[in-house]
């Protein structure tokens, strides 16, 4: 190969290399004017400078107040995330505190632009409300003791009829810890406050909760709790939007789709192992598992 060809040969691939960098600084750097419907909340909120999140405040790890008075949480964190994809500054946001049960009249009323509560994704909800992508697998899960003999799920099931698990007293709370534990002494109790003390004072073996429960306690407290390795019964949480909105929902799911698998993972991966305790799957290029 003479000097010219090499020459070339070298110049095409700075050219690509330099067509890679522009691209990487065009995702960084790009700045759309939003082509939305006028009625859209999505251009609603982009004229108004700030995006208005229908959320609580009272249930950690999901939404709550740290020892400096601020609200926190992973509600909080995603309601952060979709600020910073409409403004690039995460801090754009107002926060509602509302009851679980004006999670849907406020979204349908216009009161917020979208709820983000831990709420749980049904076909019935749906019907009133769209819901984003999901942006948590939540599931019933096992706290135990770690100085107890016991504190494995493996040992509270081969321990049958003597195990004993407290759980909140709903009507499905028999079959759901008899699903994985089938012989199991189940105790139904008033107050998720009381599930826990039951625990604590050693009545139950375990308490049956949520698995974000049971991750956050574990890992802020593993001297009095420890998760025992067992979860079950998937349950998909997801923002609640108004219907009819198709471009605020495409913005909303694309959004969290970037900030959990895509090149803006930081907000989403901070406040995974900030309130469960776990660093998130490592995401590969290649073939999508999103």
């Amino acid at each position: 190969m003479n000097d010219t060809s090499g020459r070339r040969d070298f110049l095409k691939l700075g050219m690509a290399g330099l067509a890679t960098a522009g691209a990487l600084t065009a995702i960084r750097a790009e700045k759309a004017a939003a082509q939305a419907a006028s009625d859209s909340v999505l251009r609603t909120a982009l004229d108004r400078g700030k995006l208005i999140v229908g959320t609580g405040s009272t249930n950690a790890p999901w939404h709550f107040e740290n020892d400096a008075g601020e609200l926190v949480g992973m509600d909080i964190t995603m309601g952060r995330i979709l600020a910073k994809g409409l403004f690039d500054d995460p801090s754009k946001v107002e926060f509602v505190q509302q009851d679980p049960a004006q999670r849907i009249p406020n979204v349908t009323t216009n009161k917020v632009d979208i709820t983000i509560q831990f709420m749980t994704m049904t076909a019935q909800r749906s019907q009133l409300i769209h819901f984003s992508r999901p942006y948590y697998v939540e599931g019933v899960a096992l706290l135990t003791l770690p100085g107890s003999e016991n504190k494995t799920f493996d040992k509270l099931l081969a321990n049958g009829a003597n195990t004993r698990i407290s759980i909140l007293q709903n009507v499905d709370a028999e079959s759901s810890v008899h699903f994985a534990l089938p012989q199991a002494q189940v105790l139904q109790i008033d107050t998720q406050a009381n599930v826990l003390q039951a625990l604590e004072s050693k009545r139950a073996d375990a308490a049956a909760v949520d698995l974000s429960t049971v991750r956050w306690l574990a890992s802020r407290n593993p001297d009095k709790y420890f998760d025992a390795g067992k979860s079950w019964y998937s349950m998909l949480y997801g923002a609640a939007v108004r219907q009819g909105d198709l471009d605020w929902l495409t913005f909303v799911n694309q959004t969290f789709t970037i900030a959990m698998f895509g090149h803006e993972t930081a907000l989403y991966d901070g406040a995974f192992k900030e309130y469960f305790g776990q660093e998130p799957p490592a995401r590969h290029p290649g073939f999508p598992v999103i």
